[in-house]
């Protein structure tokens, strides 16, 4: 009941803007024709970036709950080489799970109470999911930031003694995350500076939506976020994936039969009465012709 009171699915009667970055990254978000251009730059950017943040939560809390809290950066490397390298005996508790990247301890939590954590981040991961959109539920920020207080809680369920520092899921929780060298990097928006775009025109600071899409409270676009300086993003196709492939797959066979139907026009000289090499003698037999009744 507290999932559809969060994300909630309705007729609308707001302005609807379908946020697409990629194929795999968009989102439905419910506004006003009256709202200002800047303030819902900045909340969409916040929403896809804690759809982000949501992700790397996903990964990492899937390792965390396999494989235990992470190592001291200083000290990562395979348990079977870590006395080699002077990192002391390995140490190893009843749900030792050895991590194969060396990044993790191996002392997990008991694997049924990470069932709660693993669960936790399934359902937080469905929230964010481009799904939603067939759906026709609309993300807030607030509601997504609840996803985070959950797997917060349910890490605290796992591992009450805490995280370390240094571990990346304890950093996602505390939005205090180190993305530079990494892919997330390029995809974080700055809700200061970047910019909507649709029908391959800017939305402008300064100006309200209204000023963009018109004063009719149920209009529904599909918006580009940009970040500053890159440019009118590519438009969306007339039609989407699905209906182009249902349309070639049309083409393709309207092809065939149209291919087969001249084949068949080909030979079919072979059925008519002169292509019959026995017609002569059929006829001089009295056997040839047509039977015709008056």
């Amino acid at each position: 009941a507290r999932s559809k009171q969060l994300f909630v699915s309705r007729s609308h009667k707001m302005v609807v803007i379908h946020v697409k970055r990629s194929e795999e990254h968009q989102f439905l978000y419910e506004t006003t024709v009256e709202a200002d251009v800047s303030a819902c730059v900045r909340d969409l950017c916040e929403i896809q970036n804690t759809r982000l943040r949501i992700q790397r939560l996903k990964l990492e809390g899937e390792e965390l709950a396999k494989h235990g809290v992470a190592k001291h950066p200083d000290k990562q490397s395979l348990d079977e080489f870590q006395e080699d390298f002077g990192y002391g005996k390995v140490e190893k508790n009843e749900h030792y799970n050895v991590d194969p990247t060396g990044r993790r301890t191996g002392n997990r939590c008991d694997p049924k109470v990470a069932e709660t954590l693993l669960k936790t981040l399934a359902d937080a991961e469905a929230a964010i999911s481009k799904n939603q959109v067939a759906n026709k539920v609309y993300l807030t920020k607030k509601a997504l930031l609840e996803k985070v207080d959950e797997i917060r809680g349910a890490v605290m369920i796992c591992y009450p003694m805490g995280l370390p520092e240094w571990d990346n899921v304890r950093a996602a929780l505390e939005d205090n995350e180190d993305l530079a060298g990494t892919q997330w990097v390029t995809e974080y928006l700055d809700p200061e500076t970047s910019q909507l775009w649709w029908a391959g025109k800017q939305f402008l600071a300064g100006k309200k939506l209204k000023d963009h899409v018109g004063r009719n409270e149920k209009t529904k676009i599909v918006g580009k976020l940009q970040k500053k300086g890159g440019g009118a993003p590519q438009r969306e196709p007339i039609v989407d994936s699905d209906t182009q492939k249902a349309m070639l797959s049309y083409y393709h066979k309207k092809q065939e039969e149209q291919k087969k139907l001249v084949e068949d026009d080909e030979d079919d000289y072979t059925n008519s009465a002169w292509a019959n090499p026995k017609a002569l003698k059929s006829h001089f037999s009295g056997v040839g012709g047509t039977i015709r009744f008056r």
